[in-house]
């Protein structure tokens, strides 16, 4: 639903393959789900520094980063976690429509809002990388102490405690971060980008 009225679409005379060319590589998404602790926010790190010394244009949205800014007014409610991955599909795809490969590292905890945010591009534009970790193994890693909280009771709505994460059907790609190093993790990746021509 929009609020907007009188509203036109205006066309660049740039496209988004012309970006492409200008840039010698596809664009798209590449979408870090899994829970809190699992290495969405490392991997997605690594990945873009490996990218750039390649020679690949990229930005990294995260989780965090983004409520401080664009998502501050948002809170960690169902709704919010919504409208949340909504807003950060619509900066993904306009960034996929700059040409650029688009590391997010979110939570995500709903298919739904997933699947919401693949739709937005062309269907090989959206790449979803489950990062898979147990809960046992997110918890003992805590990287910013919120199980602990969550366990407490100090943090209500926590996913994985008291609140859902639904994982991915078919992902494009699964890391299971409860045995794969970093290392091994991105060349999984990368292996992956040049398998399916974007690299």
């Amino acid at each position: 639903m929009t609020l907007s009225t009188n509203i036109v679409w205006h066309e660049s005379e740039v496209s988004k393959e012309d970006r492409q060319e200008l840039k010698q590589h596809k664009s798209a998404i590449l979408w870090f789900t899994g829970l809190s602790g699992s290495g969405k926010s490392t991997i997605s790190t690594a990945l873009e520094k490996e990218l750039y010394i390649q020679g690949f244009h990229t930005y990294r949205l995260d989780g965090d980063n983004v409520r401080h800014g664009l998502n501050r007014n948002l809170g960690f409610s169902p709704e919010d976690r919504t409208e949340n991955i909504r807003r950060i599909g619509e900066v993904s795809k306009l960034m996929v429509d700059a040409g650029l490969f688009t590391l997010t590292a979110f939570i995500s905890p709903y298919r739904e809002d997933r699947s919401l945010v693949r739709d937005l591009v062309d269907a090989d534009e959206f790449i979803e990388i489950y990062v898979k970790a147990s809960l046992e193994t997110c918890e003992t890693r805590d990287p910013k102490g919120l199980y602990k909280k969550a366990r407490l009771g100090e943090i209500k709505g926590f996913t994985g405690i008291d609140a859902p994460y639904e994982e991915p059907i078919a992902p494009e790609i699964t890391l299971d971060t409860n045995i794969l190093s970093i290392d091994e993790s991105i060349e999984m990746i990368v292996e992956f980008l040049k398998e399916k021509g974007y690299l």
